[in-house]
């Protein structure tokens, strides 16, 4: 980013638009995971406190996936079927939930520390 160019939108959508999510901050780093779920779903997560992010067009517009230990929801746009974030099942005080930032303009994005994370096998960051 130049040193006189606007900060990236901390606005995004799924692809039709009909979820939409506004981040508090921008986010300083990411988490690529190979976890059977998130290989798949290609997803970079941002972690905010959950309740923070602003997203309008959730539930109505949004379906959720709950699968393995079943402590969270990976959700997506009933529309065009793009994941936009996951949240916790039970969101006690302090807990956290994930924001694909893949739904964020490339200048955002292109500033996020992307870390890689094995959750396929040892729970570690490779990186």
């Amino acid at each position: 980013m130049l040193p006189d160019s606007p900060p990236p939108s901390l606005q995004g959508t799924c692809h039709c638009g009909a979820v939409r999510l506004t981040l508090p901050y921008a986010p300083e780093k990411a988490t690529c995971c190979n976890c059977s779920l998130c290989r798949r779903l290609g997803g970079r997560w941002a972690y905010y406190e959950f309740g923070s992010v602003v997203i309008e067009g959730h539930p109505e517009q949004t379906e959720a996936y709950i699968w393995g230990d079943k402590t969270l929801r990976t959700i997506r746009c009933k529309t065009c079927g793009v994941a936009t974030h996951w949240e916790p099942l039970d969101g006690p005080a302090g807990a956290r939930h994930g924001v694909n930032i893949n739904n964020f303009e490339p200048a955002l994005v292109q500033t996020v520390t992307v870390r890689h994370f094995d959750g396929a096998q040892t729970w570690t960051f490779l990186d």
